[in-house]
This record gives C-alpha cells, structure tokens and sequence, in this order.
C-alpha cells in the first residue's frame, strides 16, 4: 500500500481545547476560531474576502485510526455501522470537512466559524463552498 505525505497550510486557534469543549458538530454551538495561514502558502489567500463560505478540511490529529464501526444515531434508531457512513473523527484517515464562512481577515489569518476542531488542528487544504468560485 502506498503512503502520502500532506503538508498543513495551517492551524487552527480555537478557544475549544479538548473533547469537552466541543460540541458535535459546527453548528451546535461551535465557536469561531482563527486559522493562521503559514507564510508559504500566503499567496493562496488572493481573493479571499469577508463573508466568504468555505470548506476547511483539517487533519483530527487526535483522533483514532483503527477504528472501523462506529454508532450512528439518528432520531429513531441506534445502531452499528461502518465508519464510513457516520460523520465521526475516529477513522483510518481523519479528515475533517467544515463548513465555514470568513468573519475577519488579518493578514495571513482569517477568523472563520464557527468550526468545532481542537486548538492546534492542522489544516490541510481550505476550499470556496461556492461554485461561483469555479468559473
């Protein structure tokens, strides 16, 4: 099997620290954050602007790798499933998909939210939400 090397374009500054303070997903109550850009990639941000959506993908560092079923709860029913169908961090390869819109630009740092990762998450890629941005 082959391996890939991503390198983080960023991180994330959160006042969310750990498990505890986090809520399930974004919209439950997420705070928002800071995502600091890393100098290299600065050039990447030309066009951004406030009120932009965006896709922030992260790179859950803490979460677990060998986990391969979890539960997946909906409002009826719990049961058993593959992680593959649930939205969980605990995964072979932890991506994390955000839904995000820009609050505030600073230079190379954008405050975005809201966005329920831990302080310190590693962003690997970041994307427009808007298919406006492809034309």
């Amino acid at each position: 099997m082959s391996s890939y090397t991503l390198e983080p374009v960023g991180f994330i500054r959160s006042t969310v620290k750990g498990r505890e303070d986090a809520p399930r997903q974004g919209p439950e109550g997420a705070p928002d954050a800071w995502l600091e850009i890393e100098p290299q990639f600065a050039e990447a941000l030309l066009g951004m602007e406030v009120g932009n959506e965006l896709i922030v993908i992260t790179w859950l560092h803490e979460a677990k790798r060998k986990v391969l079923k979890g539960i997946r709860a909906t409002i009826r029913i719990v049961r058993l499933t593959g992680v593959f169908y649930t939205r969980s961090p605990a995964r072979p390869n932890p991506l994390g998909l955000h839904p995000v819109t820009v609050r505030e630009i600073d230079g190379t740092r954008l405050k975005i939210g809201p966005i329920e990762v831990f302080d310190g998450t590693p962003v690997v890629d970041i994307k427009s939400a808007s298919t406006r941005a492809d034309g």
